[in-house]
């Protein structure tokens, strides 16, 4: 995915990284031993073969000079966390940090190198599965996600801080945020920011049930899990993680809006009874929030065409469309 965010750097640049990382008896011998990771979003990420023939991933942040969302800021410094309490609290495949560098002296953002997960991308693999394939492999991120779920903070919101002391205080804070990032670029939601600003707090309420924080993965789709052999080998991309309320995961987002797919076999393999009336209005919010971020995100972007703005109005409308009901 081409975006503006991608801090794409010489071969040269690349090849100092590797070196200071790894010494310079593994520095990549010429640039065919790079190749760009295209699939992401947000960071770019490079596959370098070292001089040793090893394989690892380099991840270099945004430019600093290119305008992020509020809730993208530090969002380096995000994963670096989150792969570090996820591989000392869980046993959740992620791939091994190497070496991270926040000295900007080689370039103009902080970047890290990690292990190659040698695997599928789940995402590319959905068209040839056959529905039993699916139905195994969302069962088992329903597991896994529960599992990270159940590393408790000691705050809510960003795993680096600052934290609120309450869910309510910092999910007004994020989504707030978003909307905040959505009228300083004039974004246009379809649906005026006061009414949405008014629907978030008419359903504020029940925020409160949530009074324990737990890590939260947040960007758990099928291009972030990584298969081999039928089974999961790593999850990936975990800069969007944070403090919070469980039920916001992505794997739970298809039980208000169907275009995200089926949650079913994800709740059954966390183990997720049937939701009270609170937790379906929280998943409500939560599609809300996430909606908005998908929507505002393309002015930050500059992906090209509209398609990616159109499909998340469609879905904006049918969520807002989702606080008229019981």
């Amino acid at each position: 995915m081409e975006s503006i965010t991608k801090n794409r750097q010489s071969f040269g640049v690349l090849r100092a990284m590797a070196e200071r990382a790894y010494g310079p008896g593994e520095a990549p011998a010429g640039e065919d031993a790079v190749s760009e990771l295209a699939h992401g979003w947000f960071n770019v990420a490079y596959r370098i073969r070292l001089r040793s023939g090893r394989e690892v991933v380099l991840k270099i942040a945004p430019p600093p000079a290119v305008e992020v969302m509020t809730y993208e800021r530090g969002a380096m410094a995000t994963e670096l966390a989150a792969l570090e309490l996820i591989r000392a609290r869980t046993g959740v495949p992620v791939p091994e940090v190497h070496f991270a560098d926040t000295s900007r002296e080689l370039c103009d953002a902080d970047y890290f190198f990690m292990e190659y997960i040698d695997a599928d991308n789940l995402g590319m693999l959905r068209d040839v599965q056959t529905p039993a394939e699916r139905t195994a492999f969302n069962e088992a991120l329903g597991a896994l996600n529960r599992e990270l779920n159940g590393i408790r903070g000691d705050h809510f919101g960003p795993l680096t801080g600052p934290g609120d002391p309450t869910w309510r205080a910092a999910f007004l804070r994020m989504i707030g945020g978003v909307l905040d990032d959505g009228e300083r670029r004039g974004v246009d939601l379809g649906h005026d920011y006061a009414k949405i600003r008014e629907v978030i707090a008419g359903h504020a309420d029940s925020l409160d049930e949530v009074t324990e924080p737990r890590f939260v993965e947040w960007d758990m789709w099928d291009n972030n899990v990584m298969v081999r052999d039928g089974r999961i080998v790593a999850i990936i991309d975990h800069e969007r993680a944070f403090f919070g309320d469980p039920l916001i995961e992505a794997g739970f987002t298809g039980s208000e809006v169907p275009a995200y797919g089926d949650s079913s076999a994800f709740i059954r393999g966390y183990g997720h009874g049937p939701a009270t009336a609170a937790e379906r209005t929280r998943r409500r919010l939560y599609c809300l929030y996430l909606v908005l971020i998908m929507t505002i995100e393309t002015a930050y972007r500059n992906f090209p065409g509209t398609e990616n703005y159109d499909w998340a109005r469609e879905r904006l409308d049918e969520t807002m469309a989702l606080f008229d009901r019981p």
